[in-house]
């Protein structure tokens, strides 16, 4: 049990206790950590107040497109380029560019993989928007197909698919693909299947708080709920897969579906972001490890105190400073 004390609050009392096979009970006091910028921490605060509780699916995509469009048409305030609705390789997309293209970039090409659980849509504008306007790159936002309708690999097939399309237009090299938690999740599993269909791998990965395992939870999935210490966390068995309606009627190991098992050595250079409180703290950091073990260029940026996607959040300064590194990754590495 975790939990966080009223403003000005001092804390009183901790505790722990253990069961044989060091499964441990917590009552812990956090403070509001002042390591944060005052943004952020008034984020924090307004976390506790939210109401949760169980969504049905169509809930959850209602809520969520109605969030996504409002946060949407702030990325476009905020950061300006233009946008058109395109179709690749039968898949539908966005097309995201800056208002004004240096030349030195008209040969770069950034694929976005929106966030959502692999089951809605939670960031496809918010995501690839600021990114080509600070980058000022092409991005092309793609709506892959969803589970429970489309389980794996049908959203890896689309990307994929769109993937071979650009090769068409773009060298390898200039071509990069990026995501969020599930996007993220998405990014990794698409860049495991160039080797096994002879196809080039990409100049670049951006990997936003990344799940690789879905065998088994990992450490952070029992202590962080999607915004940090907020919201209902039921504890998972360690012993066996979590439920997913993404991973249904696949082998947990698959290399692709969980990438944490593939065969990493020589994958394009990538950068990983997540938070100290993120859910996919421990996955992300894992996942840097396991790149680095395989020889691969891989930068890691854990941010403070701050939940899961926080970067979705304009109203906070290390919103501005996370996406000005992705924008600077790839403004690096594409192409070089």
């Amino acid at each position: 049990m975790l939990g966080c004390n009223k403003p000005g609050q001092i804390a009183s009392q901790d505790s722990a206790t253990f069961d044989p096979d060091g499964t441990a009970h917590l009552t812990r006091v956090v403070p509001m950590p002042s390591t944060v910028s005052p943004e952020a921490q008034k984020w924090l605060a307004s976390l506790a107040q939210l109401k949760y509780g169980p969504q049905t699916l169509e809930q959850r995509r209602k809520s969520t497109d109605e969030w996504r469009a409002r946060d949407s048409a702030e990325a476009r305030r905020l950061y300006p380029v233009n946008v058109e609705e395109a179709t690749i390789a039968g898949v539908r997309a966005d097309i995201i560019t800056p208002l004004a293209t240096p030349e030195q970039n008209r040969g770069r090409v950034l694929i976005n993989l929106h966030g959502g659980g692999f089951n809605s849509d939670s960031g496809s504008l918010i995501e690839g928007v600021p990114i080509s306007n600070l980058a000022k790159i092409k991005v092309v936002s793609v709506y892959y197909r969803l589970a429970p309708e489309n389980p794996f690999p049908a959203a890896v097939d689309d990307v994929v698919a769109l993937y071979k399309d650009l090769l068409k237009t773009y060298k390898p090299r200039a071509i990069g693909i990026c995501g969020t938690s599930a996007g993220a999740t998405l990014t990794a599993e698409v860049a495991v299947r160039p080797k096994q269909l002879d196809l080039p791998l990409p100049g670049g990965l951006g990997m936003f708080s990344v799940h690789p395992d879905f065998t088994r939870p990992t450490d952070s999935q029992e202590l962080f709920a999607l915004n940090g210490f907020p919201g209902a966390l039921q504890p998972l068995d360690p012993n066996r897969p979590p439920d997913s309606e993404y991973a249904v009627g696949t082998d947990r190991k698959d290399p692709v579906l969980s990438p944490l098992f593939a065969d990493l050595k020589g994958m394009p250079p990538s950068l990983l972001v997540t938070s100290t409180r993120d859910l996919l703290l421990s996955d992300t950091a894992m996942f840097h490890l396991a790149l680095l073990r395989a020889g691969d260029d891989a930068q890691l940026l854990v941010f403070e105190a701050l939940p899961h996607a926080f970067w979705y959040h304009f109203e906070l300064p290390e919103t501005k400073e996370a996406l000005e590194m992705m924008a600077k990754f790839f403004d690096e590495k594409l192409g070089r």
